[in-house]
């Protein structure tokens, strides 16, 4: 039946799924457990454990049947993939809105107290200096850029040791950045709970640190994928290319933070 439809139609059927459901429980586990945590509900800890634990499996093994389907099983015909790029397409938009909302906030806390005749950042608050930490990540961040487009270009040419070099490059990058954002948060002279310049800082560049360490795992596994010869030359690359998508927008909300966080909210 189903390769009796992918040949009608180019679509296929999804066979039934725990993973969806697993990673809604995961979810709010991780929610409870985080509510628990800032209540002082000793077992909270204990929940924010188990639903990341939870989470992780999930995600492994749901991306493990995706890769089975498109790679062993062949099902991600060419209207399968323009269905995945558009999902990915709308995922990236949607967190084009959440990161609209955060610097949203940004400008309505530094630009109130600005009419307000307040400072900006408030007394007492010893900003980071835009040309150190910051600057340097800002180069990482473009350098990667750079590498993960020669990646993509290296697949499409099925050149597998040179893509392999710069998926390299591009994790190796990304790793360093986030070592460098940890390494500014040690040395930051306020806290989240410094008024609304310390909650929008860490909440903004947080977050975003939170989307590079997912972007560097999605780039370890398309390493992977290219090492097991999962990508060839034409169109069967849709996980690498989604992976660069996300990669592409991760620099350039970066470029925004700097721009307007670091560069403009500090000066």
């Amino acid at each position: 039946m189903v390769f009796w439809l992918m040949s009608r139609t180019g679509y296929h059927l999804v066979d039934m799924s725990p993973w969806p459901v697993m990673a809604s429980i995961s979810g709010f586990t991780i929610t409870s457990g985080l509510i628990g945590l800032v209540h002082s509900f000793n077992p909270g800890i204990f929940l924010l454990f188990v639903g990341f634990a939870s989470l992780i499996g999930t995600v492994i093994l749901w991306w493990a049947d995706v890769i089975t389907e498109g790679t062993i099983l062949g099902q991600h015909t060419s209207l399968v993939a323009r269905g995945l790029r558009v999902g990915m397409m709308l995922f990236i938009l949607s967190e084009v809105a959440f990161f609209f909302s955060l610097f949203w906030a940004f400008f309505h806390c530094s630009l109130g107290a600005l009419c307000q005749h307040e400072l900006w950042p408030h007394a007492g608050i010893l900003p980071i200096t835009y040309y150190s930490i910051p600057l340097l990540n800002t180069g990482l961040l473009l350098a990667s850029g750079v590498s993960v487009t020669w990646a993509h270009k290296a697949v499409k040419c099925w050149n597998v040791t040179e893509a392999k070099q710069a998926l390299f490059i591009t994790i190796f990058l990304g790793m360093y950045f986030t070592k460098l954002q940890w390494d500014e948060y040690n040395v930051c002279s306020f806290c989240i709970s410094d008024g609304s310049f310390g909650s929008t800082f860490f909440v903004m560049t947080g977050f975003h640190g939170l989307h590079v360490i997912i972007g560097t795992i999605f780039l370890i596994v398309c390493l992977g994928r290219t090492h097991l010869y999962h990508f060839h030359k034409g169109e069967n690359h849709v996980g690498l290319e989604m992976a660069i998508w996300y990669w592409h927008f991760v620099d350039v909300v970066w470029l925004f933070v700097y721009s307007f966080v670091y560069c403009w909210g500090m000066w």
